[in-house]
């Protein structure tokens, strides 16, 4: 969804409050692409704190289904994002590194689902696990070790020693 931003320009000290819902249905990066289960409506409040800056201000929250790092299984992850940040529509063009931190304006517009997915991933978590003591996938024959146990061979062998087993395998 798109809010413009021109009316907040023209009244300086003055909050104005917005709810914008969501049009994005996938959330993607560059790891992979996750459904969004549940999306709230977005509230929005944008005070034009003068000189053409404008704090804006967001609260919203979200379910993704993302997978299991260790077993691949659906995992349902809620979040809760609060966005507090400040935009400078200077009508001057200039390059600088401000600009490039707002992808979420263009204009004087803005784009929420631009904003909630910039601050969606920065909250990505590091790990994503079903439960804590998830036990994985075999790494021979791809099972799910949650579900029971499979009938590879579990024996480690050193890899320090795989010459001496080379030469005792020959005989």
């Amino acid at each position: 969804m798109h809010i413009h931003l021109s009316d907040s320009l023209n009244h300086e000290q003055e909050t104005r409050n917005y709810t914008a819902q969501l049009d994005f249905d996938v959330f993607e990066t560059g790891t992979g692409r996750y459904p969004v289960q549940e999306k709230g409506p977005v509230i929005l409040q944008i005070t034009n704190t003068g000189d053409k800056k404008l704090l804006i201000e967001a609260e919203t929250s979200l379910v993704l289904t993302m997978p299991c790092d260790r077993c691949l299984e659906d995992v349902t992850v809620p979040f809760s994002l609060s966005v507090s940040r400040m935009a400078d529509l200077d009508g001057e063009e200039k390059e600088t590194e401000e600009s490039e931190e707002q992808p979420y304006i263009e204009g004087y517009t803005l784009d929420v689902d631009a904003l909630i997915r910039d601050e969606l991933f920065l909250h990505l978590p590091m790990k994503v696990l079903c439960k804590e003591d998830c036990r994985g996938i075999c790494p021979r024959c791809g099972a799910n070790l949650n579900h029971g146990t499979c009938s590879c061979d579990v024996t480690e062998l050193d890899p320090r020693m795989a010459v001496i087993r080379d030469i005792f395998g020959k005989q």
